[in-house]
């Protein structure tokens, strides 16, 4: 986890990143700097991430090959004051029916692998929607620096233990059932473990009885 000031934009953040060679980075369009998408080229990173209504680009060869469904474009482009070609992505959500674009440098997957890195991003928006309904971290208990970032990493910590908890009951409940029935056993010495498997079947015993 990394915390800035709320007067620091997220992009200053990321490119202070030492990525390593090879890696992937997938951001939203809040990150949008072409200059940074050439220098993460230049560095052998690679990027995934959504192009702008607004972006002015001008339209290369196609890539060859056939098409996976849902996938429009796939083509070379370049993005207005860089010199460095990029790859334009189309895709149609077949859920929404909503047509996405993006624009990456790795040249080395196939278009709905694209789509699909962006996809995955979303988890992180449903990991930050849980930490806010489930750990209080709307408003803090104190403004100093010290306070809010304990009250952050603690949040943090219980999500890594209610993620490993799950992991190691391999059970069938969301980590929110676990959070309550954890709440409601609190104060209770018990197997955790125990506690968040299901009962075992008990044998009912049947006896025969004789009429006469």
């Amino acid at each position: 986890m990394s915390l800035t000031d709320g007067k620091v934009h997220e992009s200053q953040w990321a490119k202070a990143l030492n990525l390593p060679r090879g890696s992937i980075a997938v951001f939203d369009r809040g990150f949008n700097d072409y200059n940074w998408y050439e220098m993460l080229t230049k560095n052998g990173v690679y990027f995934v991430t959504r192009l702008k209504s607004n972006a002015i680009i001008e339209n290369g060869p196609k890539r060859p090959g056939r098409k996976a469904p849902g996938v429009t474009t796939d083509r070379e482009i370049l993005l207005r004051g860089v010199k460095t070609p990029f790859r334009q992505v189309n895709y149609t959500d077949p859920e929404t029916g909503k047509e996405l674009r993006f624009v990456t440098n790795a040249d080395h997957l196939d278009a709905k692998t694209v789509a699909e890195l962006y996809k995955e991003r979303w988890q992180i928006e449903l990991f930050f929607k849980w930490i806010k309904q489930n750990h209080k971290v709307k408003t803090f208990l104190g403004t100093s620096k010290n306070a809010v970032l304990t009250q952050i990493w603690i949040a943090l910590c219980v999500y890594l233990l209610l993620a490993f908890l799950k992991f190691k009951a391999n059970i069938d409940i969301s980590m929110q059932q676990m959070l309550r029935l954890l709440q409601l056993n609190l104060f209770e010495r018990r197997d955790l473990l125990a506690l968040l498997k299901p009962p075992e079947p008990q044998l009912v015993e049947c006896r025969q009885f004789s009429l006469f």
